[in-house]
């Protein structure tokens, strides 16, 4: 899984017209939501936060958020939601998640498929059922995406299911393994 370190620090002010305030001066205001402690009220730079969420758009990651101010200087979290304006794209407020990196979660992971079945080359057609699956695990161990090699699948032959991926042994398939993933039709 991804890691990307992100800079904040301790937001003093709250309300709508503060929120306006710090977004004019080029700052987004978010949240961090812990397990049964209070949320925690930061501020960080827009330009630099809206490059770090532009590049994990879809993907699982793990931030790690530098927070001057806190007690706590670190923190491991999940982004949660990211609000942006209708029209202009910009950032108005984004929610994390802290979670605990020797915790198991749940996680939906990509697959991506790679090479042409012999079966397409015959006449078939590549038929994906799956473009993901649910993979639970602590969010280290979890992949980033799982490539699955299509080159040896014939036209008729059984596809590849949940069961044939391979995943570490740190992490289990939660989704049904006899599940058809791809195959030739």
């Amino acid at each position: 899984m991804l890691q990307v370190d992100i800079p904040a620090s301790i937001r003093t002010v709250y309300g709508k017209g503060e929120s306006r305030r710090l977004r004019m001066d080029e700052k987004t205001p978010a949240v961090v939501y812990s397990n049964g402690a209070d949320a925690l009220a930061l501020q960080f730079d827009s330009a630099k936060l809206y490059k770090e969420l532009f590049a994990l758009h879809g993907r699982n990651a793990v931030v790690t958020l530098d927070i001057d101010g806190d007690d706590k200087d670190t923190r491991h979290v999940l982004i949660k939601d990211v609000q942006v304006h209708p029209v202009t794209d910009r950032l108005i407020h984004v929610d994390f998640q802290e979670i605990s990196l020797d915790a198991q979660r749940e996680f939906k992971v990509p697959i991506n498929y790679t090479g042409v079945a012999k079966g397409v080359d015959l006449g078939g057609e590549l038929h994906v059922a799956q473009s993901s699956v649910r993979i639970k695990g602590c969010p280290l161990d979890i992949p980033d995406n799982i490539t699955v090699d299509v080159t040896p699948l014939n036209k008729g032959e059984a596809g590849v299911t949940f069961g044939d991926l391979e995943v570490a042994d740190t992490v289990e398939i939660l989704d049904n393994k006899s599940a058809l993933c791809v195959n030739v039709i």
